[in-house]
């Protein structure tokens, strides 16, 4: 009798971000599309005060109504190193317990926002040494940033709407100045956006200077960062999803989503197909399936779609969202979403990718990347210890 052994993944989602209540919808798709021949999944749902449950009641949906009744059939628990390797741990263990340590192989968190999203998540399972899907610390933390995103797509000349950064106490103390700033830089209409949010949080079009009060005084609610940058008048939002990692990247069908308004809102991506309140996150967007367009534009936006995956140094899978001009045709990388919601399946099963094969594939790419860190040198054998010593006076005394 052969004994597979299988892989056991543990999946993170929710965490301390206005996107809190999205990243429950893409966690459970996701974990609903996993091979359970392959892979044990371990639910770690992430409060928005940063405590850790598990429990099978996780898996389903409907449960999340009612969070108080919910976290009541979970248990809360903590990721320890130990022997080697990264263990989920009962809190509320006891010595007799069933409730055994777990040993996870790989994170896989599909998170959004900050708090997570922006490398955080990325950073505490690198402190772990714990395998995990998706973007490293630095590009994830690009990615997030709207600004530096900006500026790092510049530096390799890709296209970028010009803009202008400020925080929310220089447009308190100095409204005018910025004001000015703005309108001979940027001009009107423009975007006013919080600099470090996704899903189309705190987004305002803005027509004209009288407007700017009451937009940025949104985005501030959200972040101390704001950016300002020109609308293009005659739009057209594509969005194209890319696979891979530095050594390799593919890109998927390209996807015309519908707006109600001038911008594409949150309720658009998240609330436009719903019933009874009930979402499917990103895969319930209005959108159309290839976008229409020629087949020189449609190759245009997917190889800019991967320059710009490898300008990030991103890994795994990312939505990478685009603006056309359709007076001049110029495209415009707009943002990338290192954790896309609901990880962009519908595009990857348009482009003949079942979602359940896009998972082995993030699997795999998270495991190469370890193999290749666990082979670089972290640490150097010295003894400047030995010869260390403080003597009677402590530190104040001490001589290196």
């Amino acid at each position: 009798m052969v004994i597979i052994m299988k892989t056991n993944i543990a999946v993170f989602f929710g965490c301390r971000s206005v996107e809190h209540e999205v990243s429950i919808i893409s966690a459970v798709q996701a974990m609903r599309a996993v091979d359970r021949g392959k892979y044990d999944v371990t639910p770690v749902y992430v409060t928005k005060d940063g405590e850790m449950y598990t429990g099978d009641a996780l898996f389903t949906i409907e449960n999340y109504r009612d969070l108080p009744a919910l976290l009541r059939e979970c248990e809360p628990v903590l990721f320890a190193r130990r022997d080697g390797g990264v263990w989920m741990i009962y809190e509320n263990n006891r010595v007799f317990s069933k409730k055994k340590p777990v040993k996870t192989d790989i994170a896989f968190p599909i998170v959004h926002g900050t708090n997570c999203e922006d490398g955080t998540a990325a950073g505490y399972f690198e402190y772990l040494g714990l395998p995990y899907i998706g973007c490293d610390i630095l590009s994830s933390a690009v990615g997030m940033d709207k600004a530096v995103f900006k500026d790092v797509l510049k530096s390799a000349g890709l296209p970028v709407l010009d803009c202008v950064v400020f925080r929310a106490r220089d447009y308190s103390d100095n409204r005018d100045a910025v004001i000015s700033e703005i309108s001979e830089k940027i001009g009107f209409p423009l975007i006013i956006k919080p600099v470090n949010l996704g899903s189309s949080v705190g987004i305002t079009k803005v027509n004209s200077a009288d407007d700017l009060d009451v937009a940025i005084a949104l985005a501030a609610s959200f972040t101390g960062r704001i950016l300002a940058e020109r609308a293009v008048t005659s739009l057209r939002e594509i969005n194209c999803s890319v696979l891979g990692d530095a050594d390799r990247c593919e890109a998927s069908v390209c996807e015309e989503p519908f707006m109600h308004d001038e911008i594409l809102s949150y309720e658009d991506k998240y609330l436009s197909n719903s019933k009874g309140g009930a979402s499917k996150g990103m895969a319930s967007l209005g959108r159309r399936i290839p976008a229409d367009l020629s087949k020189e534009k449609s190759e245009e936006i997917k190889k800019l779609a991967c320059d710009v995956f490898r300008a990030v140094g991103a890994s795994g899978v990312v939505r990478i969202d685009f603006l056309m001009d359709t007076e001049t045709g110029k495209v415009y990388a707009n943002e990338i979403n290192t954790i896309p919601g609901s990880l962009a399946f519908y595009l990857w099963e348009a482009s003949g990718l079942k979602y359940t094969d896009m998972i082995d594939r993030l699997a795999d790419i998270a495991f190469k990347r370890q193999r290749e860190r666990e082979n670089l040198t972290f640490t150097i054998d010295t003894n400047i210890l030995s010869g260390v010593s403080f003597g009677a006076k402590g530190a104040k005394g001490a001589k290196l």
